[in-house]
């Protein structure tokens, strides 16, 4: 299971890659906006040359399914490991596929994105996504389980030989443990949550309790 860190700080982006854990990064207009990028090209090849061939997954900023052909296109320029993000539908409710089936016969990955059913998936994987991006947060949000969608959706595009289900919309440990359990193929963490993943006050006890015991210990 590849684990991607949903964000475009690169700081953080380094720390992760440094501890070993990092298969890619994926960002959208929102979580640049937060996190205070300007210049969306520059910060993009930065990441892009930071990730060293790892996937970084950059979402298009428009509802017209021709401005997207052309900002993918544009993306794909920047680095070779860009990965351009699609939505499986416009705010409209109108199909995306086509996109995701141009681009790809092009040669570009693409992560479908915005997908909260199975049907999504299976159309997104017909028309050529690499990654089929499930918002688990928000099925949830729907009253339905997430973790039952994922398990079918791995399950089904393993069968098939389709792409890989990347999960996004994780709100806290459980969400991570969850979406790994069900068999995610990838699953995308906020930085702060991926230092809550890690983090165990019991942990920290056990090693305070193995420090305290190592100075009373005799020379």
């Amino acid at each position: 299971m590849e684990i991607f860190a949903d964000t475009s700080d690169i700081t953080e982006i380094t720390k992760w890659l440094r501890r070993g854990v990092l298969d890619g990064v994926t960002t959208n207009p929102s979580i640049m906006l937060r996190d205070g990028v300007r210049d969306i090209e520059k910060t993009v090849r930065e990441i892009a040359d930071a990730l060293d061939g790892r996937p970084l997954s950059v979402e298009v900023t428009t509802n017209e399914l021709d401005d997207m052909l052309a900002e993918a296109r544009a993306f794909a320029t920047w680095a070779p490991n860009i990965v351009a993000k699609i939505p499986i539908i416009t705010e409209d409710g109108v199909p995306c596929l086509e996109v995701i089936h141009a681009l790809s016969r092009e040669g570009i990955r693409i992560n479908a994105t915005a997908i909260l059913s199975f049907n999504q998936v299976m159309m997104a994987a017909k028309a050529g996504a690499t990654y089929l991006s499930i918002f688990a947060g928000r099925v949830a949000d729907e009253g339905h389980d997430p973790a039952r969608l994922i398990r079918l959706a791995a399950q089904w595009v393993e069968r098939w030989s389709y792409g890989k289900i990347l999960v996004g919309s994780i709100r806290g440990n459980l969400d991570v443990q969850r979406a790994a359990a069900a068999g995610a193929h990838a699953i995308t963490v906020p930085p702060t949550i991926l230092e809550t993943v890690l983090d165990h006050k019991n942990s920290r006890a056990t090693v305070r309790e193995f420090n305290a015991s190592a100075k009373l210990a005799p020379n």
